[in-house]
């Protein structure tokens, strides 16, 4: 027996969201038919809007509702740093650290020779741009994931932006607290006896 046709298009559109197989699809769709009417109703506008509404930052590429976004507007940040993310959601992890307080760069994506992406495919272009015009940046710190394509993009834009003389850094990864060594993995201890600080 096959499902009513409003019920089966929910559950295909459910599954086209990452790490939504057809069983947790269908019990999303399930559990939406068993919500009030004006909470349905909610959640459809809220997707609505968010594509509606949201668009990309026109200097840093973070999401917005206003261009450019408050943090591009915000003359009290340290405008002398960068700090290059892949995605936007990075920016929300950092800012709720509430520790850095300069500016950001969204490079929506990395260089990912084996999915085909290049530099030219990611926001690099309009990075280096901004570095030309805006001299008073003197250190970009580069976030990316600590991936293969996040370490690849990491180097591509050492090599890119140190001739003009900025400092590029890179964050340290290495042992979260409370790690234990020896049930670390040999990357992460890598990374972390290069990412080492003197006390």
């Amino acid at each position: 027996m096959q499902y009513p046709e409003p019920i089966a298009k929910l559950i295909a559109s459910y599954m086209k969201l990452p790490g939504i197989g057809e069983k947790t699809a269908t019990r999303l769709a399930f559990y939406t038919l068993g919500m009030e009417e004006n909470d349905v109703t909610d959640f459809a506008k809220a997707l609505v809007a968010v594509k509606r509404d949201l668009h990309f930052c026109s200097v840093c590429g973070n999401i917005t509702e206003d261009d450019p976004c408050p943090i591009c507007r915000d003359s009290s940040r340290d405008q002398s740093q960068i700090l290059v993310v892949e995605r936007p959601r990075d920016i929300m992890a950092m800012e709720r650290m509430n520790e850095y307080h300069g500016l950001y760069h969204v490079l929506n994506g990395t260089i990912s020779p084996s999915a085909g992406t290049g530099p030219m495919d990611i926001n690099i272009p309009s990075l280096i741009e901004r570095l030309k015009n805006h001299p008073e940046v003197k250190e970009v710190i580069v976030a990316t994931n600590a991936s293969v394509d996040g370490e690849t993009t990491a180097q591509y834009l050492a090599r890119l932006i140190k001739p003009a003389e900025i400092k590029v850094t890179r964050l340290a990864h290495g042992l979260s607290a409370g790690a234990d060594i020896d049930y670390t993995d040999e990357v992460t201890l890598f990374k972390a006896v290069q990412g080492r600080t003197e006390m």
